[in-house]
């Protein structure tokens, strides 16, 4: 019996932790297997700089990729050569910036791989995309030019995305987070913010995605006419991903969410209730249990370091150790995505262990 089709996830995801050294830095993965990033995130851990999100429809790999930052609105930027290339197992940072690479910072780095960068042109929707998928990881970027009206635009990944991430390029706007968890079409959480899950027909529709499109309403946060956007769209693959929800019981002796694998990067919200911090944990920070070191994608402070963020990292899911709102507070409900560093059983039946 299979139980994952993906036995080293390191091939598709990894977290890489480092410390700057100024401009020209390499920063070079350690997974089994190497991983050429599509799409990049990093975060200085010790002090308040922004997250720096790059990826290889928007020119990763290139001088001056365009950058986003999720505690932000901001349009797109290019001014600067913040992420000068990318290897086969890592990428160079271009300069010296404090929320890349400055010599008194530590810092986190989140990559996934999508094609390599080779992208396609996507017509399964009213409106034609551009992307790059990667059908056997769940994970695809889309880029697109916006319609203004309620449109379908293809994602590439052949099976019915579970999260979908989407940011406007050309203008400022708000991050939107769709989950499938929230059982509502039209429900969304804001990246940049702590607002609960909102609902807008103009945003997300009463439409499910389906295995070939998203349907996007009128509104200029996703869909402003001629202006260009941006979605990451993931679906579950066991043993390497999982989306879901859990719900809190204000106890020390919190929940415990079942994965099916042993969790490398951890992102969760509370959908219920306005207020609470997005959490964001990965397996090298600390790299023991419990972990309490989170960091915020809402916010560009540094990392929390905090008894009321712990949770322990276990060999086929996660469990929270707070009864702290931001993580568990009684009867309310949390949005999480899961990574995997190591599936709970291999494809050839045989167990892996906790850390």
């Amino acid at each position: 019996m299979a139980y994952t089709n993906i036995d080293d996830p390191s091939a598709y995801f990894q977290t890489a932790t480092y410390t700057g050294a100024g401009a020209n830095q390499t920063v070079t993965n350690d997974g089994n297997s190497d991983l050429k990033p599509d799409f990049l995130w990093i975060k200085r851990r010790n002090a308040g700089y922004g997250h720096v999100v790059v990826d290889s429809n928007r020119g990763l790999g290139s001088s001056n990729p365009p950058y986003l930052a999720t505690e932000a609105t901001d349009a797109e930027n290019s001014n600067q050569n913040w992420i000068s290339g990318v290897g086969t197992d890592g990428f160079t940072i271009g300069i010296n910036e404090q929320n890349l690479s400055n010599t008194s910072g530590t810092y986190a780095a989140w990559q996934w791989k999508a094609n390599g960068g080779t992208t396609s042109s996507n017509t399964d929707g009213n409106t034609t995309t551009t992307v790059q998928a990667n059908q056997d990881a769940g994970f695809s970027i889309i880029t697109y030019t916006g319609t203004g009206s309620e449109t379908t635009f293809g994602h590439g990944l052949g099976v019915a995305p579970e999260v979908i991430i989407a940011k406007k390029r050309g203008g400022a706007a708000s991050w939107v987070v769709w989950f499938k968890a929230f059982n509502n079409s039209d429900g969304y959480l804001v990246l940049n913010a702590t607002d609960k899950m909102e609902e807008a027909t103009t945003i997300f529709t009463n439409t499910d995605p389906t295995s070939s499109v998203i349907t996007l309403g009128s509104s200029s946060t996703v869909n402003q006419n001629t202006v260009t956007h941006l979605m990451y769209a993931f679906s579950p693959k066991q043993g390497y991903s999982k989306f879901g929800s859990y719900k809190g019981n204000g106890n020390a002796d919190g929940p415990f969410v079942y994965t099916g694998f042993q969790p490398a990067f951890i992102l969760f919200k509370k959908s219920s209730d306005a207020g609470d911090n997005w959490m964001m944990y990965d397996h090298k920070r600390p790299g023991y249990n419990v972990t309490d070191e989170a960091l915020h994608p809402n916010s560009a402070v540094g990392e929390y370091d905090n008894a009321n963020a712990n949770l322990d990292i276990l060999s086929n899911g996660f469990k929270l150790r707070s009864s702290f709102g931001w993580v568990n507070q009684s009867s309310h409900t949390y949005m999480y995505m899961a990574f995997a560093k190591h599936p709970f059983v291999t494809s050839t039946g045989i167990p892996t262990t906790a850390r």
